[in-house]
């Protein structure tokens, strides 16, 4: 295998060396316009050297400027091309420098336009006067002999034009009917075409034209424009060249905007065969004639089938040729690497057989001085993120203790020792904030192993089975959720709290949002530094969640700068504490977030208050007076209350109001929520259970539907929702004091 392999190495560099050593021969291509007739032989001559690799292909464009062409034509000659293809712009013209080049023994192969010297190698082109012929033949049979034509000319002085319109000329005349009223003379070009033709009918405009012969695809095309524009009856048009493509003269012939083209091949592969017989001495034909034909509508569709399939076998090459360009230059900079890199190996062992014990105990050492960098900038991270959280439950228990009664009946010496301890804890406080506010900017997060984090997923685990086990009447407790990743901290926190509140636990953000979600808290107090998610990352969620929008969050942190509490701020926290904090203070903000909570309850107390009244008033005016005008129920809806939740648990009350079974479950499945958390939502902003809203709902509908339409009481009862007529007029004296009838009387 290893014997293969080198086999295939030194093929690939004998390859390598012979291609480099190849001889290579400069041949310069001089076209005289540019046009797509151009581009696609060039396309073809740059295809064919794809199996020349001893060809190198250099591109000069005249413009059909005759001086530009003799310019590039010297310029090729000097910049030492073995061999030039030429196709003349004009023949009186260029004639010169072609001479000039053949004298100086440059090959020359005239491609497409004739000069007027034999000063040439080869040429190879198609018979432009036999191709004006069979047009003429085609015009005048096409037109059954009798008829008028007008012809546009190629650029005067070029071979295809004088040699296509002799060869037309001579056809037409063998038919007497047809009459040759116009040959305006263009420059292959449509624009000029257009605009000849354009001024030919304006001074013309009786005339009237059967057909139309441009010498060239793009003049035919120009006349056509022409005529449309001067809204003149359209003659029939021919062309020359017959392209494909979608701008080519083969589908202007199926799209019937040409009657007929006649394909002038470009033939770039037969080009450089020439060339390539010449540079390497073969031999090769001096006058090479291309075939041609001409293109009606009924082969134009095969034609450009067959073109299409063409083009694309082309693409392919050239994608093919490419890679093996790129491997072949791969491997020549492979072979280059190889030489170097063995001599670079040699060298390497040398220098490693002398200095390799001195380099292992260099990299030893630097080893272990960036292990003593990473430690000391580990220690100093660790030590300026959570030196807070160990003087909280320092600070924090020691204020406990000062308030109970067992310091203050302790001996006095206790006391005293007590105090030094109390007083050195505020002062190391105050060293560590004055640290840290120096180090301003240069926080690091290092998420290390703690032990007591191995607590998380059972604490966890625990508060989620309490939760399953609590009855409603549990549900209603007031509950805090710690977030914290420090499981003394969350410890102190319970310890503080749980005298107040039921007290559930997360280890960091992540496991908060979850908790949060599945047991909905009354209020959230929760650390900022945290691994898997950080506590404003947390509070950002719980804010967006419609489920936990409501609850308030306390963020708890070291970091103490105004723009860390105004980055939490933002991220939609209520309140914002920094370690160490009294207990007092924590307790005080939590009890006014919460009685903040009491603000929507109340909205909904309020509401049931004016509905009393609302029945009140109606019955003293009733009594007082003939009072018949109807008074507006109470409505469900709350224009102070906008929260997104509510409105849509209203929507699917009131769209369902009339099912006699419709229950918690019901809604909690349409709100996708469970059953626990749609009732610690609902109670959380309303202060009263699912059930009770439903039935206010029911109550409220029906209220409404008393006193605004003449429906029978039964008749209402049922369409609420409420499963008996007795069963309704006892709710309704439940909550509004009177009966469904009294009101009515």
């Amino acid at each position: 295998m290893k014997t293969r392999n080198i086999t295939f190495i030194l093929a690939l560099l004998t390859l390598c060396a012979c291609q480099s050593n190849q001889k290579k021969y400069a041949v310069g291509v001089s076209q005289c316009s540019d046009d797509i007739w151009r581009d696609k032989q060039n396309q073809e001559l740059i295809t064919a050297a794809f199996f020349h690799d001893d060809i190198e292909l250099r591109f000069a464009n005249a413009k059909d400027n005759s001086e530009q062409q003799i310019q590039q034509i010297d310029s090729l000659v000097e910049s030492g091309i073995d061999l030039l293809i030429v196709a003349p712009n004009q023949m009186s013209e260029v004639t010169p420098a072609i001479d000039r080049a053949y004298d100086k023994g440059i090959p020359v192969i005239v491609f497409e336009r004739k000069t007027n010297s034999h000063k040439y190698t080869a040429y190879v082109g198609a018979d432009n006067y036999q191709m004006g012929h069979t047009m003429g033949e085609y015009v005048c049979q096409r037109l059954g002999g009798q008829g008028k034509v007008m012809v546009v000319t190629g650029l005067k002085g070029s071979s295809p034009a004088i040699d296509r319109h002799n060869g037309f000329r001579d056809a037409v005349k063998r038919h007497e009917g047809i009459d040759i009223v116009a040959t305006l003379q263009g420059d292959w070009t449509k624009e000029t075409a257009y605009a000849m033709v354009k001024e030919w009918l304006k001074t013309h405009p009786q005339e009237q034209i059967d057909m139309v012969f441009g010498m060239n695809d793009r003049t035919a095309m120009g006349a056509r424009q022409a005529f449309e524009e001067q809204n003149r009856e359209l003659p029939l048009f021919c062309g020359v060249d017959g392209l494909p493509g979608d701008n080519g003269g083969i589908a202007q012939v199926r799209d019937s905007l040409l009657d007929a083209t006649f394909i002038y091949p470009t033939s770039g592969e037969k080009l450089l065969e020439v060339a390539d017989d010449i540079l390497h001495g073969r031999k090769f034909e001096k006058e090479t004639a291309l075939s041609s034909a001409i293109v009606t509508s009924n082969k134009a569709d095969v034609l450009l089938m067959e073109s299409e399939e063409v083009v694309r076998e082309s693409k392919n090459l050239q994608r093919l040729h490419e890679k093996a360009s790129e491997y072949l230059e791969r491997m020549s900079s492979q072979r280059i690497f190889i030489i170097l890199a063995v001599a670079v190996i040699l060298l390497l062992l040398l220098l490693i057989a002398i200095t390799y014990f001195y380099q292992v105990q260099k990299a030893r050492m630097a080893e272990e001085r960036r292990g003593m960098e990473r430690e000391r900038l580990d220690f100093y991270t660790r030590v300026s993120h959570e030196l807070r959280t160990p003087l909280t439950l320092i600070e924090g228990p020691l204020e406990e203790l000062a308030t109970g009664t067992d310091i203050n009946n302790a001996q006095p010496e206790s006391r005293r020792l007590f105090e030094i301890l109390r007083k050195n804890t505020h002062n190391l406080t105050a060293i560590i904030n004055k640290m840290l506010d120096v180090q301003v900017g240069k926080d690091i997060w290092s998420d290390t192993e703690d032990p007591q984090r191995q607590m998380t997923e059972i604490t966890t685990t625990s508060n989620t089975t309490d939760e399953e086990q609590r009855q409603e009447g549990d549900i209603e407790q007031t509950t805090v959720l710690i977030i914290d990743d420090n499981a003394d901290l969350r410890q102190y926190l319970r310890t503080i709290l749980q005298a107040h509140y039921t007290v559930i636990e997360a280890a960091n953000g992540e496991e908060g949002l979850k908790v949060a979600r599945e047991q909905i808290p009354d209020i959230i107090v929760s650390d900022v530094m945290m691994p898997v998610m950080n506590g404003l990352e947390c509070c950002q969620h719980l804010k967006t969640d419609i489920l936990t929008s409501h609850v308030p969050v306390i963020l708890l942190t070291a970091r103490a700068l105004n723009k860390h509490q105004i980055e939490g701020y933002r991220c939609g926290a209520d309140a914002y504490l920094t370690k160490p904090f009294a207990k007092e203070v924590l307790l005080a903000r939590i009890d006014n977030l919460l009685t903040g909570r009491q603000y929507l309850r109340n909205l909904w107390d309020s509401q049931r208050k004016e509905s009393e009244s609302a029945v009140t008033e109606v019955q003293q005016q009733r009594k007082d007076a003939d009072y018949t005008a109807p008074m507006p129920a109470p409505s469900s809806d709350n224009k102070d209350d906008n929260d997104p939740f509510m409105d849509k648990l209203k929507e699917v009350i009131e769209r369902h109001i009339n099912e006699t079974d419709l229950s918690v479950e019901d809604i909690s499945t349409e709100m996708q929520l469970s059953r626990v958390q749609l009732y610690r939502k609902v109670k959380a902003l309303t202060g009263t259970s699912p059930v009770d809203l439903i039935r206010k709902a029911r109550l409220a509908k029906a209220h409404k539907m008393l006193t605004e339409t003449t429906l029978s009481i039964s008749e209402i009862a049922y369409q609420t929702g409420f499963t008996s007529p007795s069963y309704f007029n006892k709710c309704f004296r439940d909550e509004y004091g009177t009966t469904p009838g009294a009101l009515r009387e």
